[in-house]
């Protein structure tokens, strides 16, 4: 949601200021770097606040993103994530860092990244 420019917190404005303007910085350097390739400038025309290049971004990062926050050992037992696993045709809790276990015992890899989707009040 912060990096979509879709979140919802309503605290320090001048947190949220701040936060805002590094994002600016982060995805200016982004978009630099992106000048040089074809059709970028026509794409990213949003006056300086990058929403389709921040948008483009999260497509192309999101499951990294989510591997990245649900491998912690800490939510090795987390209950955040509602009933999503039906592998053995039940629904069941996604308990091993947040995916689903295989019949086998292997990890099901996919993240369940539909979360990113959910308008956060939802959530």
């Amino acid at each position: 949601d912060i990096v979509r420019g879709r979140d919802l917190y309503r605290g320090d404005n001048r947190e949220k200021t701040k936060l805002e303007q590094k994002l600016k910085e982060i995805f200016g350097k982004i978009y630099e770097g992106l000048k040089t390739t074809k059709g970028a400038q026509a794409r990213y025309t949003d006056n300086k606040n990058y929403y389709q290049l921040r948008e483009d971004w999260w497509e192309a990062n999101r499951e990294t993103v989510w591997k990245a926050l649900t491998c912690s050992e800490q939510l090795s037992n987390a209950s955040y994530f509602r009933v999503t696993c039906n592998d053995n045709e039940t629904l069941s809790d996604a308990i091993h860092q947040c995916r689903c276990q295989k019949k086998n015992n292997t990890p099901d890899d996919q993240v369940p990244t539909y979360f990113d989707y959910v308008p956060q009040y939802l959530r």
